[in-house]
């Protein structure tokens, strides 16, 4: 691959950093004095940095609501990487946790937090890497924190993650106020995914100019996406923003068998049949595909899309909070009817009863876990319309191992604290 390709030119995250403070700084170098909110928040502007969580935040817009509070605010690490097909910022910590942390003291001094806190998954390998780079850290002014959130597919929402450091239960919370206005222990609270803070440490270190050199005039820099499925060689890549999908699937060396469609932004993403697709946060494409948190997962031409959506969405009815009606008992009912489809079992209402309660559940939730598996069906309707014809008509896809992981709970792992 020459210098050239969106995929070359994007390396500055996992460009051979070490895990150590005095491999990091002598690669890096010290970071530079940033003196208030404001300076931070025109920085941060200026380069147009995005959130990598998934939603694709301005970055500015969040810190100037939190620089906004009246009462001294929170810094967090959203280091909870709840999407099954994703391991970017598991490799970002083991790579280089202490560009991450650059990010949050950045914004902890500029902001006026003297509490940091890195949240992971309970049991997460990641911890032992963080707990590492803290010890580096100690005397510098921050209170560092490490919190274990349960294995729960919405734990790492925002507000569940300000519920969880409030009161110990990570359930989210309706909206608003944000936690940017009321997070914990109802201070303006900043949550920002380590990705995000990684790139504002960055930012911070060679400039807006310096960020906006590659990607997209509305979405510049670069991100840390998972390739999974049929690619030859599967892992964790930075590519500049704008990156057709075809170039990213070459990077992992390329897909292995046919290809029938592309996961795209995890599991509340889109499926998408169009290689030339260009990846960012802006939505492109019939389904308004964004990158998302940079889950990408290629699915070979002899899988059953309908099958392995079905699977999807039964694991995302088992992970809602329960508290709201559309999702706690759509879900399940949208899971069902895909099962019925891929298996045969199809009576005449089926279509329109699946269309029907896609319309009562999308936006209906307290957070967006409803409306992000409403998206994924709808995606599969329009780019596998085909299939599911056949399926309609009595012509089922043979049965074949699944393909997109599903976690498996193990005990204790079903609780929300």
């Amino acid at each position: 691959m020459t210098a050239t390709t969106p995929i070359a030119r994007a390396a500055r995250l996992l460009i051979g950093g070490t895990p150590d403070l005095a491999g990091h700084l002598n690669r890096y170098g010290p970071m530079p004095t940033i003196h208030d909110a404001r300076e931070l928040i025109a920085l941060t502007e200026t380069a147009g940095l995005r959130g990598r969580g998934g939603a694709g935040f301005p970055t500015a817009r969040k810190l100037t609501a939190v620089a906004s509070g009246r009462r001294r605010p929170y810094v967090v690490v959203n280091a909870c990487e709840s999407e099954p097909a994703s391991h970017k910022d598991a490799t970002l910590l083991r790579c280089a946790p202490h560009l991450v942390l650059d990010g949050a003291a950045l914004a902890a001094r500029a902001l006026g937090a003297d509490t940091a806190v890195v949240c992971l998954h309970r049991g997460d390998p990641a911890t032992r890497h963080l707990s590492r780079a803290l010890a580096e850290r100690a005397g510098d002014g921050i209170d560092w924190r490490l919190a274990e959130l349960p294995h729960r597919y919405v734990a790492s929402e925002a507000s569940a993650l300000a519920r969880f450091l409030t009161d110990g239960e990570a359930l989210p919370t309706a909206r608003p106020p944000r936690p940017e206005q009321r997070g914990v222990r109802g201070r303006p609270t900043l949550i920002d995914n380590a990705e995000t803070l990684a790139h504002l440490a960055l930012i911070a270190r060679y400039g807006a100019g310096w960020y906006r050199s590659v990607g997209t005039r509305t979405d510049p820099g670069t991100a840390l996406v998972t390739i999974g499925g049929y690619v030859a060689r599967p892992g964790v890549y930075e590519i500049e923003l704008g990156a057709p999908l075809s170039a990213t699937i070459a990077a992992a060396g390329g897909a292995t068998t046919p290809v029938a469609a592309t996961l795209v932004g995890g599991y509340g993403g889109t499926w998408v049949g169009d290689p030339s697709l260009p990846l960012s946060h802006d939505p492109a494409g019939p389904d308004a595909t964004t990158i998302g948190a940079g889950a990408l997962m290629v699915l070979p031409a002899w899988a059953c899309a309908i099958a392995e959506t079905a699977r999807v969405v039964a694991f995302l009815a088992a992970e809602s909070a329960g508290q709201c009606g559309p999702c706690t008992f759509g879900l399940p009912s949208v899971a069902d009817d895909l099962r019925h489809l891929a298996d045969g079992r199809i009576d005449a209402d089926l279509g329109d009863r699946l269309t029907r309660r896609l319309g009562q559940v999308s936006g209906r939730g307290a957070c967006a876990h409803p409306t992000g598996a409403v998206r994924l069906v709808r995606s599969l309707l329009r780019v596998f319309a085909a299939d599911i014809r056949a399926h309609r008509a009595g012509r089922s896809c043979r049965h074949h191992p699944p393909i997109l992981p599903i976690p498996q709970p193990t005990s204790g792992q079903q609780s929300w604290r």
